[in-house]
């Protein structure tokens, strides 16, 4: 590494650590100036102008009624909204999923929808898979995924089409045709549960149902997934009730009425 290129990563670590010391500076005076955050950071008055005015950008800062005067921003309060929900899904969720995977055998994971892909945020895994994957924190594409077509088949088509503007070939089996895929998503939608068979991998089967808030929302899938030649088509029709029974359940817990909205 050249010392131009060690320069700049220095002052980008640098940035960084002095954007979480205002967040924090102003976490405790709930507002500030930036002649104040200058001299909290020990750096010059326009360093912190900088500095504040990309994190307003970025809506982790905002303005206050008071000319010149910051707090933290609405940008920061749904970022953290949004981590405290997916907690709170998560504990809701493990006791059942761990019951779903010690009654099916088979690996359990709970998705969410993140940026045009499904974000695995836990997984349980079952006597029957061996040194499974571990797929929490990964993204994987909607298209190719059971757990991706039980959180977009309830959208509009248009919603979808916007989600999915390309659909990358993962196998030889995976749908890469919009017709085919908005018809896959309407007998999910049907069934009430999303099936794929070597579509993301081949040997890979898996079978999800949507998760809803209370407002009847789809928020997140739990699927069940395994080797296709173990879940064949009875082994797959013997995990239909159990896995939308885990999801009616954590759905009903997450404040779910019972009905979908009209």
């Amino acid at each position: 590494m050249s010392t131009v290129e060690q320069g700049r990563d220095v002052g980008v670590v640098q940035s960084v650590d002095r954007a979480i010391t205002i967040l924090e500076f102003l976490a405790r005076a709930g507002e500030a100036g930036v002649t104040e955050v200058a001299s909290e950071l020990g750096v010059h008055k326009s360093t912190a102008f900088r500095l504040i005015g990309t994190m307003e950008a970025r809506g982790v800062v905002e303005q206050t009624d008071v000319r010149g005067k910051y707090r933290l921003g609405l940008g920061l309060v749904r970022m953290a909204g949004s981590t405290a929900a997916r907690i709170d899904l998560v504990q809701v969720a493990r006791p059942l999923c761990k019951e779903l995977a010690a009654e099916t055998g088979e690996t359990v994971n709970v998705a969410v929808l993140v940026d045009s892909a499904a974000l695995y945020l836990d997984q349980i895994a079952g006597a029957s898979s061996l040194q499974p994957h571990n797929w929490v924190g990964q993204r994987r594409p909607l298209h190719a995924t059971s757990s991706g077509k039980a959180l977009v088949a309830h959208l509009e088509p248009r919603e979808i089409d916007a989600l999915i503007p390309d659909m990358e070939a993962h196998t030889p089996r995976t749908v890469t045709r919009r017709r085919t895929l908005h018809r896959h998503l309407a007998e999910t939608r049907e069934r009430g549960y999303a099936i794929t068979v070597d579509e993301l991998e081949e040997g890979l089967t898996a079978l999800a149902a949507p998760v809803h808030d209370a407002h009847g929302d789809v928020v997140a899938s739990i699927s069940v997934s395994g080797s296709t030649w173990r879940m064949d088509e009875e082994t797959r029709a013997a995990t239909v009730r159990p896995l939308l029974q885990a999801a009616r359940e954590v759905s009903l817990a997450l404040g779910w009425s019972g009905e979908e909205p009209d």
